[in-house]
């Protein structure tokens, strides 16, 4: 799946989150796109993010291998449970902006 946004890499990484672990990308329930991150979105699109409910399936993806999962899979591992590669812990404090939560 493509990844939305500014300057993103092969894993998603964008001009704004571009650690070795930034390789998360959420899904905007208005356009159903994947993003990179909130401002990659918020500068690019033509409309606010949409938060997914946090009972969706497939609201966010890996950007390493591409593993699409929900809210609480995602919520619930330090790393992604297809491919083990680490999440950066940081995110966490941003699933406001993504979720309805």
């Amino acid at each position: 799946m493509e990844i939305e946004g500014r300057d993103v890499d092969k894993q998603g990484r964008c001009a704004h989150y571009n650690g070795e672990r930034d390789v998360v990308a959420n899904r905007c329930a208005t356009c159903c796109l994947y993003w990179a991150c909130h401002a990659c979105h918020h500068e690019l699109a033509d409309h606010p993010f949409g938060r997914m409910r946090i009972d969706a399936p497939s609201s966010v993806l890996c950007g390493n291998c591409g593993y699409a999962m929900g809210y609480h899979e995602y919520s619930a591992a330090p790393s992604c449970p297809n491919c083990d590669h680490p999440f950066n812990p940081g995110c966490g404090l941003h699933a406001p902006l993504y979720f309805q939560i």
